[in-house]
């Protein structure tokens, strides 16, 4: 190649960067209105402002340069990534910005989200218990829940290695398993997001933080409700795997009715970030963060009122495949609560 030519190619180079550079910046508040930039971004611009002054001190770049990506630039580049799921290349071409720069955005944005979690995901407290519980009552007068627990699976690249195959569902594509508790109005209330997808919903919550919760008393006289993928415990009831009466057979139906919640909750989820429904394709490790600030995020919309415009047609189809755990034990004590359950619930 001569060296006039290498010298065009250095020109348009650096021409293609100068022209980036006086690109102006996306402002999504100016450009869209607020069902517009509803659409593009998940929650409204006021929930935006809210974020910022949540933790917008925290990712504040440190140099003052015209040029520097301010917090309010940075979240809306990380709500653009979970709410199309696109390939980070593409975010960087919409805000004007390198794909490297938009890569730490996403993940410093992330950290500072999921951090979050400890004051916006929680199990409800002493004075709130009685209150979730006929929330749920009133769905199929099922009594006590305090929640609904279920599993639903996050698509993920092969992370490669000696360990991949750990992470093959038994769908046979790859992926974490994460384990959440919501209440009857689609708040979540507890995640763990840090499992292949090889690994089955009840070995997931045996070894939670929840379950230990559960076991020493913590919500004594409240139980949650899981379906037949889980073992019927005091505190954790499931179906009937073959109801002979009137009363179990209304039992499952009131069980099923009042654990659809968690169902319609993972369709809203997916729905509102559609990252989690079209998988993710960066490094596994840096994948929980970004599950846990969705979850962070649907809590804090939620809250405010920021309902997607598609939301409905998401809770019709929203229903998960059911894991159905055929080795069940009756006569354990593990059955007493539900049985007593039927019979002073469901038996007519």
């Amino acid at each position: 190649m001569s060296l006039s030519s290498l010298s065009s190619l250095s020109d348009g180079e650096t021409t293609s960067r100068s022209s980036r550079k006086n690109e102006e910046k996306l402002d999504a508040f100016e450009k869209y209105d607020d069902n517009q930039f509803l659409s593009r971004f998940r929650i409204s611009k006021d929930t935006v402002l809210y974020l910022e002054s949540l933790f917008g001190k925290e990712i504040a770049p440190l140099t003052k340069r015209n040029r520097a990506l301010q917090p309010r630039d940075q979240i809306l580049i990380a709500l653009r990534f979970y709410a199309t799921g696109s390939y980070q290349k593409v975010i960087g071409d919409i805000f004007h910005v390198e794909q490297a720069t938009v890569h730490r955005v996403v993940h410093k944005v992330t950290a500072a989200i999921a951090k979050l979690s400890c004051n916006f995901i929680k199990m409800p407290e002493s004075q709130e218990r009685l209150e979730v519980a006929n929330d749920f009552y009133s769905i199929a007068g099922f009594p006590r829940i305090l929640g609904a627990i279920d599993c639903t699976h996050i698509k993920i690249n092969s992370p490669g290695g000696y360990q991949a195959e750990t992470f093959r569902n038994r769908k046979g594509f790859f992926s974490l398993n994460v384990q959440i508790v919501c209440d009857s109005k689609l708040c979540i209330r507890n995640v763990v997001a840090r499992w292949p997808g090889s690994v089955h919903d009840s070995t997931i919550f045996n070894d939670s933080p929840l379950c230990a919760q559960f076991e020493r008393g913590d919500y004594a006289n409240y139980v949650l409700l899981g379906d037949s993928g889980y073992p019927c415990r005091h505190y954790l009831l499931t179906p009937l795997l073959n109801p002979n009466t009137i009363a179990e057979v209304a039992y499952n139906r009131a069980q099923i009715s009042s654990r659809n919640p968690i169902e319609r909750l993972f369709g809203v989820l997916k729905r509102r970030f559609p990252c989690l429904h079209n998988g993710l394709g960066v490094n596994v490790k840096n994948i929980p963060p970004i599950i846990v600030a969705c979850a962070v995020l649907h809590n804090i919309a939620l809250s405010r009122q920021d309902s997607i415009i598609d939301e409905e047609e998401t809770l019709i189809n929203s229903v998960e495949e059911i894991q159905t755990n055929e080795t069940v034990h009756e006569g354990n004590q593990n059955f007493i609560v539900r049985s007593s359950i039927i019979n002073t619930h469901f038996t007519f």
